[in-house]
This record gives structure tokens, sequence and C-alpha cells, in this order.
């Protein structure tokens, strides 16, 4: 797994892995998310993913949708709380129609207020529907609380009368400040050239300067193309968000991560009590989150805390979580364990929908499993069990092309990591029973554990 990398004057970095695919997923990754929102604009990265794609300089909003799927490729775009991201699916052989089309939106949008007014009622739909969702509306509620006073702790979406209120003006301010070459990288897997990808990009993004101009770029990055080894990084596995595991930082200038993200809100791990909540959403079951503010993506812990987590709540059947509270018990049908390690911080939570009644016995059956792994390191036979089952969970999910290229993208975006399964094996392997028995002491005592229900 080699990637070919480059950096363009204007300060976008380029990453390319090839393969023999005919197929070709890449896009812009943008570090502009939720958490990079002010006061007052929640909401807004999310609204500009969406009215992007209402006109440019030279297209409007129909060419748009029609530029890739007139020759059978797709568009697409989300937005997270770290990150903003453009991609696209395409053969081989329209590339150039792709990175011109999404060089256009993203740097080159005007965000017309007719089309505005109509994409507004759009996000408001989904906004209703995300709120007719407790399953999903209880995490954000969770990281509200678990982050209260920072930008990671209010939903992607924002509110309906928030949304209303954004403007063209609005979406030119963000972007303006967010949307701009140094800040972004561009990512591509597939079977093209990767000095033609390098000669597209220049074209399309000729006008564009890094904020500060050209000489304050010539002093932060090279522009000399590199074709660099594999360094240690991570895939994200079935149920694991991206940016999981911990690596070492390339030392080549040429790739540097676009901006530190530890210091945005320098929230540790140690600074919070458990405490219980319940709201009332007249929902017909319950639901049910327990967690605790858990490890960054730079911390040594977040490795133990993933096999930990896998062993608790993965996507296998044979979960601890699952087996105790589904397949023995009859009393849910979903029960999962989360991780998510952003650059300052991280979560990791347990979520289960269950009867109203149920809900005290599957806090103590919950419990149960908890105290077992603060209690017992795991024997040589089970570690080798889950590390062989993590690893497989792993290449599977690495074989989905778009989700590898999306991940590669990100990484490469935030810390200047190039992905290499091989050494995320070795790192897996590298966990030892005592490392994983710590982090469950520190992480699952009842006393630091937050719970949210939903009735």
């Amino acid at each position: 797994m080699k990637y070919n990398t480059y950096t363009l004057d204007n300060g976008l970095r380029i990453i390319h892995l090839p393969s023999d695919s005919k197929v070709v997923y890449c896009g812009y990754q943008i570090n502009a998310g939720t958490r990079d929102e002010e006061p007052g604009e929640e909401g807004l990265a999310h609204f500009c993913e969406h009215v992007t794609f209402k006109g440019t300089e030279r297209r409007k909003a129909w060419h748009i949708l029609n530029c890739l799927e007139s020759v059978g490729g797709d568009l697409n775009a989300y937005t997270n709380k770290e990150g903003t991201v453009y991609y696209a699916a395409i053969l081989k052989e329209h590339i150039a129609r792709a990175v011109d089309l999404l060089s256009d939106i993203v740097f080159h949008s005007v965000y017309p207020q007719a089309e505005i007014d109509k994409e507004v009622e759009v996000i408001c739909d989904e906004i209703e529907s995300y709120n007719d969702s407790p399953a999903e509306l209880i995490y954000d509620e969770f990281e509200n609380i678990l982050f209260k006073g920072s930008p990671l702790g209010h939903n992607i979406l924002g509110t309906a009368q928030q949304v209303r209120a954004f403007k063209t003006e609005d979406a030119l301010r963000f972007t303006k400040k967010l949307y701009r070459p140094d800040n972004a990288i561009f990512f591509a897997y597939g079977d093209i050239d990767f000095k033609r990808l390098v000669k597209l990009l220049e074209k399309a993004s000729a006008s564009l300067l890094p904020e500060g101009g050209s000489a304050d770029l010539q002093s932060a990055v090279s522009s000399n193309a590199t074709l660099k080894a594999p360094c240690s990084a991570d895939c994200k596995s079935a149920e694991t968000p991206t940016g999981e595991f911990k690596t070492t930082m390339p030392t080549d200038s040429s790739v540097p991560s676009v901006k530190s993200v530890g210091l945005r809100n320098n929230l540790p791990v140690g600074d919070i009590e458990g405490q219980t909540l319940v709201m009332e959403k007249n929902t017909h079951q319950a639901h049910v989150m327990i967690g605790t503010r858990a490890y960054d993506v730079h911390d040594d812990r977040r490795m133990p805390l993933y096999l930990l987590n896998n062993i608790l709540g993965g996507p296998g059947m044979n979960a601890k979580l699952n087996l105790a509270l589904r397949e023995h018990n009859g009393l849910v049908y979903t029960v999962e364990s989360t991780m998510v390690a952003y650059g300052d911080t991280g979560t990791w939570s347990i979520y289960f929908g269950c009867d109203e009644h149920d809900v005290k016995r599957c806090l103590r059956l919950v419990r149960r499993e908890l105290d077992k792994l603060m209690e017992k390191p795991l024997s040589e036979a089970q570690l080798h069990a889950a590390k062989k089952q993590i690893k497989g969970q792993i290449g599977v999910a690495c074989d989905n092309r778009e989700n590898f290229a999306l991940d590669f993208g990100k990484s490469f975006l935030h810390y200047g990591w190039e992905k290499n399964v091989d050494r995320l094996y070795e790192q897996v392997d590298e966990i030892t029973s005592e490392q994983m028995q710590a982090v469950a002491k520190e992480l699952f005592d009842k006393d630091r554990l937050t719970a949210l229900i939903f009735k």
C-alpha cells in the first residue's frame, strides 16, 4: 500500500492510492465542521453543505446535478463535527469532469437566495425526521451532556428556527473563512495517473490562494512532489468511527496536517462526574445511553478501549452485551457500544432500547458485564479470540472501497497520516490484557458513568 502525495502552491494537499479498479472515488475533505461554528451559527456547516450544490459562478443547480449523473457517476456530500466532505464515484475516463465539478462547487459556489429559500425546507424536513428518531437523537443529547459548553455538544443539523434564518451572506462568510485550499485535501482512490491528477487540480484551483497569500504559504509547506512509503495509520472497522488509532506522524513537511485540532477545546478524560438523567419523549420504548468522556486520537489508551468496545458491543452477535441482554434474556432488539476519538477528546458509550419496565434489569445486566472486565483481565485464549475477530472485521470493512477512500482522506486531512492496515493489525497484536483492564477500571467505574434515558 503506497500512496502518492503532493502539495500545490496554494496549500492544497493531494493524496492518491492506486488500485486496479476502473471506478475512482475522489473528492475534497475540508476542515470545516460543526465545531467550527460560532455561537448562534449552530447548523451552519451542514446548511452550507446542502446549498453548495445550488449554483456556482458558471453552473446552475441543474447543471451541477447532471454533470456526473449524465455519465453514470455519483455526487455526494456529508457533514460531521470536524469536517465537510464533497465526493464523487466516477469511471476513471471521467476523472477530469469530476475534478472540475468538485473544485467548482467547493470554491466557487454563490449560494443564490432563491435556491436557499427552497432548500431550507428540505433541511427542516431532515431536522424533523431526525427529531422523530429517538434512537438517533439520544446520541446528540448524550454528547451535549458530556460536552456542555463546547461546539461538540450540539447536533450537526441545528434547529429549524436557526436554519430558516440563514441567508446567502451567512454561507459566503462561513465558506470564505474555511473553504480554502490550505484548509482542505483532495483524495483519490483508483486507476488514474497521479501526475495527470495533479495537473487537473492545479488548473482547477489556479486562481485560489491560501489565507495570508502565497508568501505565507511558502514558509509552511513544500510544493515538491513526494512518493511516500506508508506510515502507521488506521482503517475503519464496521462499527468504528474514522480517525480511531494512534499512528506515527510523517516527518515530511510536504504533508503537514491542516492545523492542530488538539488545542481546540482541551476536554480531558478525568474532569466529568457521572449522573443519571431522564427525559420525557413519549416514546414507545425506552432508549438508554450509558457512557463517559474518553480518549482523543493521540492517546495510547485508545487501542485497548477499541478492543474492549468491540468485545462489549461490537457488530458481532457474540458481543457480550448482545448475549446478556438479547440472546440470554430477550430484553432488547438492539444493543451496541461506540467509541469516537476527536483531536482533543473522545467518547465511549453503550446504547440499547427496551420496554420501559425492563430498564432497571437491563442496566443491572450491563453493569455486570462492565464489572467483569474491571475485576479480571482476559485470559490469553480470550484475548487471542478477541484480536482474531476484530482483525477479521477490519479486513472485511476495508474491502468497502468507498468507505476506505473517505477514511484515508480524513486521516490525511486532520493528522497527515497515511492509512496502513498492516500496521493496524500490529497495533491490535500489541494490546495486552493488563492494558485493557486498566482502561476498564478507569472508564467503566460506576461513579464516572453518565446515563441518559428517554421515556
